[in-house]
């Protein structure tokens, strides 16, 4: 690390400590060359993630859209946003842990629903009526039956 001071670019660690909830790390550092103490932070470069849209269009990943999603299909539903939240971020774990820097629309829409299924069957319904375009009874039967099935096992 190149000391902002005199730029010399040797410098020892005095000390170090987690910072920001432990998404980095604070250091302390000296300058061999001048002696002057300067603080560094240290995090984990994370990289963009892609959604490819069905239309085939790109975007950035946004936690916030599927939570906009989630609070919509929990609407007057008992489930507690913190719940909500912590399933934003179970998918967006979720979708890092892949390793692909691009994931399709259709992936996270599928997330969304197993998250919702074990939470709330209403939201999960109407999720998936959204989500799946239901365009008639049939069709929203057919998923409902799937849902009792699963349930009565």
């Amino acid at each position: 690390m190149r000391c902002p001071y005199c730029g010399c670019p040797e410098s020892k660690v005095v000390d170090s400590r987690p910072a920001d909830e432990g998404t980095s790390v604070r250091r302390r550092r000296e300058c061999l060359e001048c002696a002057k103490r300067f603080t560094t932070y240290e995090t984990v470069e994370s990289l963009p993630l892609v959604v490819i849209k069905k239309d085939g269009s790109r975007q950035t990943f946004d936690r916030n859209k599927v939570l906009a999603g989630l609070v919509k299909a929990c609407e007057k539903r008992a489930v507690p946003l913190s719940t909500l939240e912590q399933i934003a971020e179970d998918i967006e774990q979720q979708i890092q842990n892949t390793l692909s820097r691009e994931v399709r629309s259709e992936y996270i829409g599928e997330l969304v629903m197993e998250h919702l299924k074990d939470v709330d069957e209403v939201a999960y319904v109407r999720f998936a009526s959204v989500y799946r375009q239901f365009r008639d009874i049939n069709t929203f039967m057919e998923e409902l039956s799937k849902l009792l099935e699963k349930r009565g096992q």
